[in-house]
């Protein structure tokens, strides 16, 4: 097989998409995957839609700021780090391990190793992210930013990434297609980025913790390899696999992602540290190096995409709110996002928008924009050929596109823009502070909107992957029914069925018992 092709040709699936290809009954390898998916995928779309209304809980603290008041549990300083806790931890790991799960079993031609080992470790992961968001919105947060979870709930989520990861390498191990994928390289090194750099975090950070301005680079260094590094190798692996898939051609190129692979790994896990954070101005200016090679890679992702989806609608797949269309959404989503995260390492444009709406406004715009997008799109796609029937209500699939895409727009635009106004502002020593507040209200008041449709979205997309459960739950207790009301065959029934059997072939005679 031709490396540089990145096509699935398990099953000679090579360019014809999974959801087209289901039927009465699933292949084994991906029966193997189906209870540890539905334990991973039920899960984070429970907590994608209670991070959702964390954050709109979050944003009316804004809109009214004493909407909560006598509620300490939903004070901002509370709401906002468990909105975005749930959402990453909640929705984004569990949901990229799934998809992880399916492509390592699909590209290895084999069923997936130690299938009950993910399925313990799934609900040990969904068990420390409640330890954990509950925790910080009892005040009992670490303080570090997307590593507020306590002691207990961080070693809840640190050991059941192990086991997947066991399962996930074994699965790797046992294959039977020699050639790796640039889908491998993304997502083998994603599980083994996770575990270094979150034990390093928490060990440094919370179990150890050092002193004085190191505990800023620790915490910027985590945050930006955990949102930018992580979410991007998941990502970007899971695009890699699904374009030249849908496509129906190879992806665009094999060299080039390996380029992108490389340079994304060495340069991205380098940027994070601002201009104003106190740290030397040595870090800083490492910072904003490695944020302008990071260029490179990002411009390479952008190229790789256009080269692949271009003039596919004429060759027998179109964008109406299919999965294909949420993965090309989604890698677009990405290149703007880490435009956007580069932009902010230049001194010249930190001085504006630093300390305002922006830098939220890149963050949702990688994990909600690109990394849910795209995972949504994956497990559109997936999940009827593992369960072996069609999604229940197809058409929500085109409608949460058509309501993630607005809203992702008016959310992290609304945002971005509401920044760049609060900046001006802010720079201007003749203009008071609460004017430039009071100047991204408008903008965030607009965000709201979009934050509604992407609840929508996300209400509808949990519907298709409960109702699509319930389902295969009800399926196989009527067959354990069936199968324990079935009658027990007695030696002189089975007898009469071999002298039956012996009288039609032809054979006659007395049949012993």
């Amino acid at each position: 097989m031709n490396p540089k092709e990145n096509f699935d040709s398990n099953f000679g699936e090579a360019s014809v998409p999974a959801s087209r290809l289901v039927t009465s009954l699933a292949s084994p390898i991906d029966a193997s995957c189906r209870v540890p998916l539905l334990v991973l995928f039920s899960g984070a779309a429970l907590w994608l839609v209670v991070g959702l209304l964390l954050s709109l809980a979050a944003v009316m603290t804004f809109h009214k700021p004493d909407m909560f008041a006598d509620c300490p549990l939903l004070t901002y300083g509370r709401v906002q780090p468990a909105a975005n806790d749930a959402l990453l931890y909640g929705f984004c790991i569990p949901a990229g391990l799934g998809v992880m799960l399916w492509i390592f079993a699909r590209l290895s031609r084999a069923e997936l190793a130690l299938p009950l080992v993910p399925v313990v470790a799934a609900n040990l992961w969904h068990f420390g992210v409640l330890v954990g968001v509950v925790a910080i919105l009892l005040g009992d947060s670490t303080g570090f930013v997307w590593l507020e979870f306590p002691r207990g709930g961080s070693a809840l989520l640190f050991a059941a990434f192990l086991l997947i990861a066991i399962s996930a390498v074994a699965t790797f191990g046992q294959r039977r297609e020699c050639e790796l994928y640039p889908s491998h390289w993304f997502l083998l090194a994603a599980l083994l980025w996770f575990p270094w750099i979150y034990s390093t975090a928490n060990l440094f950070l919370v179990a150890w913790p050092v002193r004085g301005v190191a505990q800023v680079a620790i915490n910027s260094w985590f945050a930006t390899n955990l949102i930018f590094v992580w979410l991007a190798l998941v990502g970007l692996g899971t695009a890699f696999y699904f374009l030249p898939k849908l496509a129906g051609r190879p992806l665009q190129t094999y060299y080039l992602a390996l380029f992108v692979f490389w340079t994304l790994i060495l340069f991205g896990s380098w940027m994070g540290i601002t201009v104003s954070a106190p740290l030397p101005a040595w870090m800083s200016a490492a910072s904003s190096v490695a944020a302008a090679l990071t260029l490179v890679p990002v411009l390479a992702v952008a190229i790789i995409t256009f080269k692949t989806v271009r003039g596919v609608p004429h060759g027998g797949i179109s964008c109406k709110g299919e999965p294909f269309c949420y993965i090309k959404f989604g890698t677009a989503a990405f290149v703007l996002s880490a435009l956007m995260l580069i932009a902010e390492a230049c001194p010249q444009i930190s001085r504006v928008i630093g300390f305002t709406w922006f830098g939220p406004a890149q963050v949702q715009l990688q994990i909600l924009g690109f990394f849910t997008v795209v995972m949504s799109g994956a497990i559109h796609e997936l999940l009827p050929c593992v369960m072996g029937f069609g999604l229940p209500f197809p058409k929500l699939v085109r409608l949460q596109h058509w309501l993630f895409m607005p809203g992702i727009v008016l959310w992290a635009g609304s945002l971005a823009v509401g920044g760049v106004a609060q900046g001006m502002k802010l720079g201007n020593p003749q203009t008071a502070f609460a004017d430039s507040t009071a100047a991204a209200l408008m903008f965030l008041r607009v965000g709201t909107t979009g934050l509604l449709f992407i609840l929508l979205g996300s209400l509808l997309f949990a519907t298709n992957i409960f109702i699509m459960t319930l389902k295969w739950k009800l399926a196989l207790f009527k067959s354990l029914l069936a199968a324990f009301k079935a009658p027990l065959a007695t030696p002189s029934a089975s007898a009469s069925l071999r002298r039956d059997r012996a009288v039609a072939e032809g054979k006659g005679g007395e049949v012993k018992p």
